[in-house]
């Protein structure tokens, strides 16, 4: 009767734990670094550096690297959840939450919810430092919003396979080399900063295969056009499909840990 009471509390487990972790993110701002400090960094950085180069001037090689530094963020903000959770692991707390009277699957849950937040904050601080840099793309504000969804959605979907590696990892340092990894390869094997037909035939089939290149696509095509794309659609199915695999995955591995 205990564990039917406890699993009706599912939702109100995992909202006092999502709480937590926002604590826990307020309590440390160096968590925030690569929600705040990042994205703005490589946007000024290449936006600068590289505007000229590749497409003449800033101005119009913002409409290119804007949507780029926004997935490049959503990366590195989603891969934080595999090292939370690999830190929870090593400290002992989730032993603790697991011989509370809880949800056994609200630490778990709390974790990848509370994180929606970070991706938030990423999506606002990107397209705010591009429009503070002269970004303005011809649609409504709320098709700005669509995007920033799309975005949000595409990290907390790819939250879930980096819980998984964190709760299969030996230690956190192993979960942030293989985050960090990740996160420059999917970036720049992609059209997040270059057009793809400046890439070698080789690079131009690796980038085709990339996921990343068809998320970028779809937002862009989205603030030229201000309609949803099928290529939106596409982002939309491989999203729900990547959290329809790894969830029960990550189920599974942290029943097992």
């Amino acid at each position: 009767m205990e564990i039917q009471t406890h699993s009706g509390n599912v939702f109100m487990n995992t909202t006092t734990m999502a709480y937590r972790n926002l604590l826990k993110t307020v309590h440390n701002p160096d968590q925030f670094m690569d929600v705040i400090v990042q994205p703005v960094m490589f946007m000024l950085m290449f936006g600068y550096l590289f505007g000229g180069a590749i497409a003449g001037g800033v101005h119009a090689y913002l409409p290119t690297i804007v949507p780029g530094i926004l997935i490049q963020t959503m990366l590195s903000a989603s891969s934080g959840s595999g090292s939370q959770i690999r830190e929870d692991l090593d400290s002992g707390v989730f032993d603790r939450f697991k011989s509370l009277p809880m949800a056994h699957i609200a630490p778990l849950a709390g974790q990848l919810f509370g994180d929606i937040l970070r991706l938030i904050i990423a999506t606002i601080t990107s397209l705010t430092t591009g429009y503070l840099m002269g970004w303005r793309p011809n649609v409504d504000f709320g098709w700005i919003i669509v995007i920033g969804l799309l975005a949000i959605l595409t990290g907390w979907a790819l939250s879930w396979l980096f819980a998984l590696v964190g709760l299969l990892a030996k230690s956190a340092g192993a979960v942030q080399s293989f985050s960090l990894i990740t996160m420059l390869v999917l970036s720049f094997m992609s059209n997040a900063f270059v057009p793809l037909k400046s890439l070698t035939k080789p690079l131009q089939v690796i980038a085709h295969l990339n996921p990343v290149t068809y998320v970028i696509t779809a937002i862009r095509q989205i603030l030229a056009t201000g309609s949803w794309t099928h290529e939106a659609l596409l982002v939309l199915g491989f999203d729900i499909l990547i959290v329809a695999i790894f969830a029960p995955l990550t189920v599974w591995a942290y029943d097992r840990n």
